[in-house]
């Protein structure tokens, strides 16, 4: 890990009904001077004001160190989010438990490698899911989701003479849904 420069660590938690102190023990002991902590979900960004501290405020040559990588992110578009943020600061990412350290050669390959098979991985359950849902279609049990649009009140009110504008605004719609509605005509 990165021994050169300051540490910022930050310890997340889905729940407030979770521990944090393993990882704020084990952040300390990899050296962080300072230990900002979540009680957030991990699913988004969105809504996590420590984390979103620490990338405003971390400096050139600082480490974030988090102990898994998924205390930091869920998926690995957010993984990259945060990266690209630290590295556009020439700031680095460490994890305790798991060989990432930005700051090294070795350390990013294995970081890259993560992402390859955490998109690996994607992709696999999506193509499992489309195999079920094929067959699900064969055996004339998958019907995918209800209609949220009432398309043939859409198509009432075109009928009416009701302008796409009106109707889009009325039915709490978009405009393209209206003139969809108005092709199947």
């Amino acid at each position: 890990m990165n021994t050169s420069s300051a540490k910022i660590g930050y310890a997340r938690t889905s729940t407030t009904d979770q521990n944090l102190d393993a990882q704020i023990t084990a952040l300390k002991a990899a050296g962080c001077g300072m230990v900002r902590t979540e009680q957030k979900s991990g699913a988004s960004l969105e809504g996590r004001p420590e984390l979103k501290t620490i990338l405003d405020f971390i400096h050139p040559g600082e480490t974030l160190v988090v102990t898994r990588i998924d205390r930091l992110a869920r998926s690995l578009s957010d993984l990259q989010v945060i990266v690209a943020a630290l590295k556009g600061k020439g700031a680095h990412l460490a994890a305790t438990e798991q060989p990432v350290d930005t700051s090294n050669a070795t350390g990013k390959a294995f970081f890259d490698m993560l992402g390859v098979f955490a998109e690996f991985e994607t992709n696999l359950r999506r193509e499992r899911q489309a195999e079920g849902i094929a067959a699900a279609k064969l055996r004339g049990v998958y019907r995918g989701r209800t209609a949220k649009i009432d398309m043939a009140a859409l198509q009432v009110k075109l009928a009416k003479g009701l302008s796409p504008t009106e109707i889009a605004r009325d039915m709490g719609v978009s405009r393209g849904t209206v003139y969809k509605a108005k092709a199947l005509m």
